[in-house]
């Protein structure tokens, strides 16, 4: 590490004001600061930066999603190879491969796209590299359907940083959760791509990896999708394990709590938000199993809404995000709980969208500074009737 630092010393001049290659001053900032943690704060977004910078913490929100994204490539061949009648002699190594090359594609499509155009925009305003695109990038391609066409997903991936983030300012600034305006735009400017069967199993063979035909009577319907249309499935060890259809890192409960765990220990995310909203959707899942509509999926049991579909995800990296969610010890309360009271309310009374986390989350993100506001409101009034009683 110290020939790294003495090699960036040396070429640090050329991309400075006046140097040969100072037109991409902003881009050598980014990769050094990446990979050394900066003698001077940021003076831009919502955080105070230490030792552990912004970067850091956002590299272990990173090494936190990599059980749920390990987990959804093996899952991505398994579905693949158990859709074409060839899970009985695949190796591990087989379905990891295939997976892998699946998901790839996308990974790199979510980063070229987002971070070039951080990289646009910094130079262009000529500040530093905003680092809030190591998480979203991985994110966004965690989220979507494995047969989501690439060229979509840079589109909805261009819009969402362009309209979602560097409108409003950048990194610390946004009140949307970026990677969630991604999938939004996906889910309605291409509905077809994002819901139906054929999206959740990727298909066709790739570098000689899996085959090109399904077996006859195959369906790649996802839990949620059987519960709002035709039955309630029956609950088992897959829908835990992940070993189900559905978005690429959303199907595994145990992969997704590893990463609260990390996300946790390190502080780095709040357990009070997190575990608000398993409150608020066990509570809202039981309303309906009591008083609800006499539907499949209302009469799905509350542990069943919890662990299918992107609940669990949503609620240990998208509601926990430290910009877009309420900042008062309080407000993370009542900001978690209604998410997981506003995802069980969509999926019941909503059978064409059976899935809820996304628009719980993102309606949400435009209340969090109200509940803020309320909350700070009401100490700022305890503390004056104190004041006022002495």
């Amino acid at each position: 590490m110290k020939a790294l630092r003495n090699y960036l010393n040396k070429i640090k001049p050329s991309f400075e004001e006046g140097g040969k290659f100072h037109a991409f001053r902003s881009v050598f900032d980014g990769f050094e600061t990446f990979l050394f943690v900066p003698n001077t704060t940021s003076k831009s977004g919502t955080h105070i930066h230490d030792a552990i910078d912004s970067k850091r913490i956002m590299s272990i929100v990173v090494l936190a999603l990599l059980p749920a994204l390990l987990f959804g490539m093996y899952n991505v061949g398994y579905q693949h190879y158990r859709a074409t009648g060839l899970l009985e002699t695949a190796s591990f190594i087989e379905l990891f491969g295939y997976g892998f090359l699946a998901v790839l594609p996308k990974i790199i499509v979510s980063y070229v796209v987002g971070l070039g155009i951080e990289f646009i925009v910094a130079q262009w305003k000529k500040e530093e590299i905003q680092e809030g695109f190591l998480v979203s990038g991985m994110l966004i391609p965690m989220i979507v359907p494995v047969e989501c066409p690439l060229w979509i997903l840079a589109i909805a991936t261009a819009f969402a940083v362009i309209f979602a983030k560097e409108i409003f300012g950048g990194t610390g600034m946004n009140i949307f959760n970026v990677a969630l305006i991604t999938r939004a735009f996906l889910f309605f400017a291409y509905p077809t791509k994002m819901s139906g069967d054929a999206v959740w199993v990727s298909q066709g063979s790739i570098f000689g990896l899996g085959a090109d035909q399904f077996v006859d009577g195959f369906s790649g319907a996802t839990p949620l999708g059987l519960a709002a249309t035709t039955q309630l499935p029956e609950f088992n060890m897959d829908m835990v394990t992940g070993l189900i259809p559905g978005s690429i890192g959303e199907t595994s409960v145990i992969a997704i709590a590893i990463g609260a765990v990390i996300l946790l220990w390190t502080g780095v995310a709040s357990w009070k938000t997190m575990l608000s909203v398993f409150v608020g959707g066990a509570f809202m899942a039981w309303v309906f199993n009591v008083a609800g509509p006499d539907t499949n999926i209302a009469n799905m049991p509350w542990y069943e809404h919890l662990a299918l579909g992107g609940f669990c995800f949503g609620a240990v990296f998208m509601a926990t995000d430290p910009v877009t969610s309420a900042r008062t010890e309080t407000g993370k309360y009542i900001y978690g709980f209604l998410i997981g009271v506003m995802a069980i309310i969509v999926r019941v009374l909503n059978p064409g969208y059976p899935e809820g986390m996304m628009l719980a989350i993102l309606l949400m993100n435009i209340f969090a500074p109200l509940i803020d506001y309320f909350v700070v409101q009401n100490n700022i009034s305890k503390r004056l009737k104190r004041i006022n009683s002495k």
